[in-house]
């Protein structure tokens, strides 16, 4: 998924975080500074959806237009995780198994 606030804020005319901060607020959510510059800048990795909605209702949009589907990095991580798994069990072919014994431990008194 992709974070698109700042398009969408731009298309409002929304340039500057504190602006977007202010009309959170004005809207019933408060933001602090580095949880607004941070959802400004970066993708998050979770958002509530009570504040999803308050975006929303700011921007004058839909949750589809602040979350994009990206398919190709969902398709990119799978392929990945495939090869991973394809070099790890050609390694494992060729290599014996052999037991682990914990840690080296003396002998206990005879």
């Amino acid at each position: 998924m992709r974070w698109n606030l700042r398009l969408k804020a731009a298309e409002r005319g929304i340039w500057k975080s504190t602006e977007m901060r202010r009309l959170l607020a004005e809207h019933g959510l408060e933001i602090s500074a580095g949880k607004m510059s941070a959802l400004w800048t970066t993708t998050p990795t979770s958002i509530r959806l009570d504040d999803l909605d308050v975006f929303c209702a700011v921007l004058d949009c839909t949750p589809a237009d602040l979350l994009l589907h990206e398919p190709q990095q969902v398709k990119a991580r799978r392929d990945e995780l495939k090869r991973a798994a394809d070099g790890s069990s050609a390694k494992r072919a060729g290599t014996p198994v052999a037991p682990r014994l914990g840690r080296n431990r003396s002998l206990p008194p005879a």
